[in-house]
């Protein structure tokens, strides 16, 4: 049996930084990656699906420089956000956030950044597998190596650190951390699958060229159900843009009034799906066109322009170190679907997890990833708390607040009293929000829930 130093399950952007960061501190590294075909890269590879923008701060939390991406990686440099409530907008030209960056942010080619990753980490030494889909991990603590991680052709490989990076399907890391619950409890109790994750979808399709708008991503809140649920227009290369959303799965038609929601209709028998939403999304906005003004550019996404792909809807969770096993990005639950993105956590928890795993400081990891990624972790679980359960007029009344509230810490008492009623309302939430979530609390599964 092949023996390794370091074996990561995924090759996406957490699975490629941890396999370059522990390759680079002297382990010797395999990322395995089952491999997914998409219409816009040239064989199989990770699966590179979601809304892909990074704002100033996130190139911070990644470690990287803007300049450091390839040039065809960039699509579009922004200069803020447009949040629209149904009868309402909120424009952002700032994060508030410190940063190195000089900008508002970007958006980028998600393929092209999965496969520059995936460069570094076989440069620094890693070797990267594609092709190679794994069944599971078995772990026996009593042993050296420690773990056997189990291959599909039967080629198994064992392992001294294992650091799980499959994403928020999470197909390997549910079974790999059931070995250390105890009294029987999995990890489908702790993330079972209809509320871990929200579904996301979205469609590559070239604008009229006078709507592209570059400068801004856009998204609309409070005009369909759903915590969290919400559609988007992000800028790719004109004039193509990604129309999206993403939404709770297994939600109840019956539960909502359509006269509530701007993209429901009275005749809907079910929740719509996200190509219907999609055309509603662009029917609804640009009323002077046609669907046809707006087609879906083929050669793009994983099939026809399209995608669906799950994002995470929970709080993280620790991993169980002392078993010299870490978990990361999007199958931690560090990536989150109320901001729409995950990628600038998954490279920095990638990053944590494999270079300690090749230091032997394993055991450090869960500490490290919460002093890194706490306070952003914070901000999203915090907001995603305070919108649970609001309504259309809900979302109006917010923006219409917010202008002008929000800084570096969220939300500043003085603004807030600018905003009157509303905006001590808004203030005192998210005040009490990050109080109840203080000192990692946002975490669901704590390293000592492990029988390790």
């Amino acid at each position: 049996m092949e023996h390794v130093d370091v074996a990561v399950v995924g090759g996406g952007p957490a699975g490629s930084s941890a396999g370059e960061a522990a390759a680079a501190h002297g382990a010797d590294a395999v990322v395995l990656e089952k491999g997914v075909p998409r219409a816009d890269r040239d064989g199989p590879g990770p699966d590179s699906t979601d809304a892909a923008g990074l704002l100033d701060y996130w190139f911070d939390i990644m470690g990287y420089d803007a300049e450091e991406f390839p040039e065809d990686v960039i699509l579009s440099e922004l200069s803020g956000a447009k949040f629209h409530g149904p009868n309402s907008q909120l424009v952002m030209e700032s994060t508030g956030i410190e940063s190195s960056h000089d900008g508002f942010g970007v958006t980028f080619h998600r393929a092209r950044f999965d496969d520059w990753l995936r460069e570094r980490a076989v440069e620094a030494g890693a070797d990267y597998r594609v092709g190679v889909s794994v069944t599971g991990v078995e772990s026996d603590l009593s042993s050296s190596p420690r773990h056997t991680v189990s291959l599909a052709d039967g080629e198994d490989v064992a392992a001294d650190y294992v650091v799980l990076a499959d994403g928020p399907q999470r197909t390997v890391t549910g079974g790999t951390l059931d070995q250390f619950l105890p009294g029987g409890r999995t990890m489908a109790d702790v993330m079972p699958s209809n509320e871990a994750n929200h579904i996301a979808y979205q469609e590559h399709r070239r604008m009229p060229e006078e709507l592209f708008d570059s400068e801004y991503i856009e998204f609309w809140w409070g005009v369909m159900p759903g915590h969290t649920a919400y559609p988007w227009i992000f800028p790719n290369d004109p004039p193509v843009a990604r129309v999206g959303l993403t939404m709770p799965i297994g939600l109840d038609i019956d539960d909502y009034d359509a006269r509530d929601w701007a993209l429901l209709r009275e005749e809907d028998t079910k929740i719509p799906r996200g190509s219907e939403y999609v055309e509603r999304l662009i029917e609804r906005q640009f009323p002077e066109y046609d669907l046809a003004d707006f087609p879906l550019v083929e050669d793009r996404g994983k099939a026809k322009g399209t995608e669906t792909y799950p994002i995470s809807s929970t709080r993280p969770i620790e991993s169980p170190v002392e078993a010299g096993v870490a978990v990361t990005g999007g199958a931690m639950g560090a990536t989150s679907a109320f901001h729409e993105g995950g990628d600038h956590v998954a490279v920095r928890t990638g990053k944590l997890a494999g270079r300690l795993a090749a230091e032997e400081s394993l055991e450090r990891y869960n500490d490290e990833w919460h002093a890194a990624i706490g306070d952003e972790i914070l901000r999203n679980v915090t907001f995603a708390d305070i919108v649970g359960g609001w309504g259309p007029t809900d979302w109006d009344r917010a923006f219409d607040t917010a202008a002008g509230l929000l800084n570096a810490d969220g939300i500043e008492l003085a603004a807030a009293v600018r905003g009157g009623v509303s905006g001590l309302s808004l203030f005192g939430q998210y005040k009490w929000g990050k109080f109840r979530n203080r000192g990692g609390r946002y975490v669901q599964l704590r390293e000592d829930d492990y029988a390790i």
